[in-house]
């Protein structure tokens, strides 16, 4: 049998295990416990495609993460070609607290799996730093935030989007915190008169 990782999937089985990965996140985010022959009939795919994908809960559920973490830290490179810096800081954000409220609802998902597997404790951080890292630096040459904040200063500053409840006004809230934080990181910077 052929690895997925051995060169590039058809489109048909790329969008299946898309497919697969969307319908996966918005099920486990309502019940950790939720059948795979549920996500894959909602999926639209079959046992085997499913399983050959995915062969067994934990693998869906850490890939389900990952792959939303991927989604995520590559979105920082793309806002900078497209925004300025400061823009696509904030644009980030948005996106950043977007995935804040997906993952608590795969955490009881994610407790189980990681719990059950060899997978790190907090798998994809350190790319979600890394993008940081990425937004802070373009920011800092800019002169657009203040040039002494940190990728550990910005965590800290934003750690607020995980206390915001999912199932309240959720939008509203982010949005206020992050524009705070935003005028924040522009408080003395080089580039603001």
């Amino acid at each position: 049998m052929e690895s997925r990782s051995e060169g590039p999937q058809r489109s048909d089985a790329q969008r299946n295990r898309e497919r697969i990965l969307e319908v996966a996140l918005a099920e486990l985010s309502r019940a950790a416990d939720v059948p795979l022959s549920v996500i894959a009939k909602k999926a639209g795919v079959g046992q085997g495609t499913f399983y050959r994908n995915f062969p067994n809960r934990d693998a869906l559920v850490l890939e389900v993460h990952r792959h939303e973490v991927q989604l995520l830290t590559d979105s920082a490179a793309e806002l900078l070609k497209t925004r300025e810096p400061d823009r696509a800081l904030r644009e980030w954000m948005d996106r950043l607290a977007r995935f804040a409220i997906a993952k608590a609802g795969l955490a009881d998902a994610m407790r189980q799996a990681i719990g059950t597997s060899d997978a790190p404790a907090q798998p994809g951080y350190a790319l979600v730093v890394d993008a940081i890292e990425v937004l802070l630096a373009a920011n800092r040459e800019a002169g657009t935030i203040r040039p002494d904040v940190t990728s550990d200063d910005f965590i800290l500053a934003i750690a607020g989007i995980w206390q915001i409840d999912a199932h309240g006004e959720w939008q509203t809230r982010t949005t206020r915190l992050l524009d705070i934080v935003m005028d924040g990181l522009r408080a003395g910077a080089p580039g603001r008169g």
